[in-house]
C-alpha cells in the first residue's frame, strides 16, 4: 500500500486576521506552529515514516514542514519547494479582510472569490508591488507563467504538470510521501485525485493542519482517504473555514 499525506500549513498571521492571503509570504502563529506540532504527533502515532516531503516557496508552509518533521524525528529525508505549490493568488484582494470584503460586495460574491472553480478576483497591475514577478524567490520563473490572478481552475493548471511530472510518478519507487502547502491548492489535488465535478468543489473546506491521508494500491489507484484526528474536532475547523467569509 502506498501513501501521500496531504498538509494544509498551521494558522497564519492572516488567517488569524481573517485576510486573503494568497502569495503574500507571512508567518505561522503560535497557534499555528501547535498546530503542525500536533500534525506531526498525529503522524506519529499512525506510524507514518516519509520518504519524500513536498512544500512550496511560502514560509507558514515550509515551517509547518518543518516542525512536522522534526516531531517525526525524519529531519533528514529529501524535501523539495516548488513554487507551483503555492497558494491560489487571489489577485488585489491579497491583504483585504474577508468579513469586511462580505460587507462591502456581499457574502455570495466573496463565497465565489474564495471557493468557485472559474472565477478570479481582479488582477494585480504590472507596476503593483505584490506582483510577484518584483520577487527574488521567482527569479528563475518565466514571467508569462506568473499569476496576477487565478481561479481554482487556473491554479490546478499551475500545479498539475509538477503533481503528474515530479510527485506521483515517486509512489513507484517510494511508499509514503508528504506535501505540505496550501488550502486552495490542496483543494486542487483533492479534486483531481476525486474527479470532484466543478460545481462541488465550491463545498470543499479544508482546516489548517489536519493530515489528509491518501491510500493508493500497488497499480496507483487511489482505494481510501481520511483525516486523522478527532472527528468532532475536524468538523468544529472545518466549519471555521467555510464562515470565513461571511459578515
Amino acid at each position: 500500500m502506498k501513501k501521500i499525506v496531504l498538509l494544509r500549513h498551521g494558522e497564519s498571521t492572516w488567517n488569524q486576521e481573517n485576510r486573503f492571503t494568497g502569495w503574500t509570504d507571512v508567518d505561522l502563529t503560535e497557534q499555528g506552529c501547535a498546530e503542525a506540532y500536533q500534525a506531526g504527533e498525529l503522524m506519529r502515532q499512525e506510524g507514518l515514516t516519509f520518504n519524500r516531503a513536498y512544500t512550496s516557496f511560502l514560509k507558514r508552509a515550509v515551517k509547518t514542514l518543518n516542525i512536522v518533521l522534526d516531531v517525526l524525528d525524519q529531519d533528514w529525508i529529501p524535501v523539495e519547494k516548488h513554487w507551483r505549490l503555492n497558494e491560489k493568488h487571489y489577485g488585489v484582494l491579497q491583504g483585504l479582510n474577508k468579513k469586511e470584503t462580505a460587507a462591502q460586495y456581499g457574502e455570495e460574491q466573496v463565497l465565489i472569490w474564495r471557493r468557485s472553480y472559474d472565477i478570479a478576483p481582479d488582477a494585480l497591475s504590472e507596476t503593483d508591488p505584490r506582483n510577484p514577478k518584483f520577487d527574488s524567490r521567482y527569479a528563475q520563473v518565466p514571467n508569462s507563467e506568473l499569476p496576477r490572478t487565478e481561479s481554482l481552475k487556473d491554479t490546478i493548471k499551475r500545479i498539475l504538470p509538477y503533481w503528474e511530472k515530479t510527485i506521483f510518478p515517486r509512489l513507484k519507487f517510494e511508499d509514503q510521501l508528504l506535501i505540505v502547502a496550501h488550502g486552495n491548492s490542496l483543494r486542487g489535488i483533492i479534486k483531481y485525485l476525486k474527479r470532484i465535478p466543478d460545481n462541488e468543489i465550491v463545498r470543499l473546506n479544508l482546516p489548517t493542519a489536519v493530515p489528509y491521508v491518501f491510500e493508493f494500491d500497488h497499480h496507483l489507484n487511489l482505494t481510501k482517504d481520511y483525516f486523522l484526528g478527532d472527528p468532532d474536532e475536524i468538523r468544529r475547523k472545518t466549519a471555521a473555514v467555510a464562515n470565513q467569509g461571511t459578515k
